[in-house]
């Protein structure tokens, strides 16, 4: 989860360093540190701009032209400066930054410390450097300590690495935490994310677990698993650079809320063939014909991602006809899931890299199983691991908050759901009619945009508000717990999710006056049971805040604020629906004063279990 940067070449490194930081501090903001030869060990506990504030005034010469630095998501140790990154061995010679967990660094620790090592920090990370520095005492080469050093880790592991012996030189190592290659003229660099890279060239190269290596200013070495050197592909990335900025947003999480009418025709272009209710899926044609012979089909995921694959349950059990079940990640592995050549798993994840999932796919393989990805990340983890896949083409996210991810991932799964669904039962008047609805949901989008003033009013309405309830049936039960999520994880109060049809199992027993309810209400085949469980609310003193749709006036009777969104079929209505939700949540934690973009003990891609 943390975010790692290195830069080796013919400019002033410590600027470029602080610029790849920022670039990539979503994936951590407790603290952040940097190391190039001149500057030193230079760190601060909080945001990048702290560590900003410490490098001015410090001398630079012409020696400052590589260097390492990270932004941290502490997992092992407090986030404070002692715990901060770049970690060094005894000698100040070998310098580490981590992104990752070592799961047995105690014992080596341990033994470290019988040898006469000194430690500073709590970190597991901090072992790593002692422990090169022990095995190079020995090889006398970075390269082999490193292997060596490899060989006692148990655990997972994105690392940079300089050893002031072999200078203008960045080692590197993946074992379950993305590291890309970034290769410019006359300069190189690695991260953890091709966000911090775009600024310096867009020729990219994704490392695989097993790889370590080095990058110069003018070359690189990789070597594979197995000690042999490899070609990697080079990717150029489509990412533009304006897209990573604000573009006078006070917040990225709004930029992205504001991008979805474009976010869902990016993922419909050259898709949709409306006229023969069909789509074409090009990172499906490969398995087409296996997707014919499949009977069973199960959906992974983490967190939003989850709550997106339970909107595709209703899809594909509703128009496809296979049966599907959904798995958080996390989950999966640990219960021996039952699978065979005719299941089908599909790993959705905006980052590409989330560890659970990953290690879900690979589970899955293992067994036999068909595995898909839907994922945003072109040449993440995901994308190159799984048979066949999806891309979003939703563009960088930066918002640690998901949101037109979420958008992209209910689009995409609605193509999914034609491309079997034609395959199987559906008729083509079907696909039309779902078609054709998809191509009307950006002006749609639009349309709830434009009351984003009128969403921030209600947040101030009910901005003094602790606890919250979200409900929803049907399609929009994910869409309620996905909208509960986001309220908590940005403005840190309570609330719950649920179906609308368990109130009385459970979920009555909180509501009061004091206990509002967002329920979405929208037109469908459960609305009349939705307006139910409303009375059942108010019949308690309970304030209801209604999603209907544009012209149902018999909502305004029972609920006490409405949000009008348009009408669309049910199938799609969770796309419209969650963007209330979603304006909901970020302006309730912005007029709190939160910082949207970065709540707290959070970070964007979760890379670690």
């Amino acid at each position: 989860m943390c975010g790692i940067f290195g830069y080796v070449g013919k400019k002033e490194a410590s600027k470029i360093l602080l610029r790849g930081l920022k670039a990539v501090e979503y994936r951590g903001y407790d603290s952040a540190g940097l190391f190039s030869p001149e500057t030193g060990i230079i760190k601060s506990a909080g945001e990048v701009k702290n560590l900003v504030q410490k490098t001015k005034g410090v001398k630079i010469g012409n020696d400052n032209t590589w260097g390492i630095a990270h932004t941290r998501w502490a997992t092992h140790g407090n986030p404070n400066e002692t715990n901060a990154h770049p970690h060094s061995d005894c000698l100040k010679s070998i310098f580490v930054v981590h992104n990752g967990i070592i799961e047995n660094y105690q014992e080596i620790k341990d033994r470290l410390i019988l040898k006469g090592h000194h430690f500073k920090s709590e970190t597991d990370s901090e072992v790593i450097g002692h422990l090169l520095e022990d095995k190079f005492k020995k090889e006398k080469d970075t390269l082999k300590s490193i292997t060596a050093t490899l060989k006692e880790l148990r655990g997972t592991y994105g690392l940079a690495i300089v050893n002031k012996k072999e200078p203008e030189r960045i080692f590197f190592a993946r074992m379950g935490s993305p590291l890309v290659i970034g290769l410019g003229k006359g300069e190189n660099l690695i991260a953890s994310d091709p966000a911090s890279i775009i600024t310096s060239t867009k020729k990219v190269i994704f490392l695989n677990d097993g790889d370590v290596g080095f990058i110069e200013k003018k070359k690189y070495k990789i070597l594979n698993s197995k000690q042999t050197s490899v070609r990697r592909p080079t990717v150029k990335l489509d990412w533009e650079e304006e897209k990573l900025q604000k573009a006078g947003y006070k917040y990225f999480m709004m930029k992205e809320i504001m991008e979805a009418p474009e976010v869902v025709r990016a993922s419909l272009r050259g898709r949709l063939i409306t006229n023969k209710g069909d789509v074409k899926l090009g990172g499906l044609e490969d398995v087409r014909n296996k997707l014919k012979g499949i009977d069973r089909i199960i959906i992974v995921g983490c967190g939003t991602a989850y709550y997106a694959g339970l909107v595709g349950k209703y899809m594909l059990e509703e128009y496809a006809g296979i049966p599907v079940e959904v798995e958080l990640g996390s989950e999966f592995r640990y219960r021996k899931p039952i699978i065979n050549k005719k299941t089908v798993v599909i790993a959705i994840s905006q980052s590409g890299e989330t560890a659970d999932t990953l290690e879900a796919i690979r589970e899955a393989k293992k067994k036999g199983a068909l595995t898909l990805g839907i994922v945003n990340a072109t040449g993440s983890s995901i994308a190159r691991e799984t048979d066949a896949g999806v891309y979003n083409h939703a563009g960088p996210e930066i918002g640690v908050a998901s949101t037109k991810a979420f958008v992209s991932q209910l689009t995409v799964l609605a193509l999914l759901t034609i491309f079997l669904g034609r395959q199987r039962r559906m008729s083509k008047k079907e696909g039309m009619v779902i078609a054709e609805e998809l191509e009307k949901i950006p002006q749609k989008i639009g349309e709830i945009l434009k009351k984003n003033q009128e969403i921030r009013s209600l947040a101030k309405k009910y901005l003094k508000n602790r606890d919250f309830l979200f409900i929803g049936r049907k399609y929009n039960y994910p869409v309620a717990n996905e909208g509960a999520l986001k309220l908590k994880e940005l403005s840190y109060i309570h609330s719950e999710g649920c179906s609308a049809g368990e109130m009385k199992h459970g979920f009555l027993a909180m509501i009061d006056k004091n206990f509002p309810t967002f329920a979405i209400a929208t037109e469908g085949s459960t609305y009349e049971k939705t307006l139910s469980n409303i009375e059942e609310i108010k019949a308690r003193e309970g304030r209801v805040i209604a999603l209907a749709n544009e012209g149902n006036g018999e909502i305004k009777r029972l609920a006490n604020d409405v949000i009008y969104v348009p009408k669309t079929i049910e199938l799609l209505s969770p796309i419209l629906n969650v963007i209330p939700l979603q304006l909901f949540a970020y302006h309730f934690a912005d007029l709190k004063k939160l910082n949207v973009d970065k709540p707290r003990n959070l970070a964007k891609s979760v890379t670690v279990e």
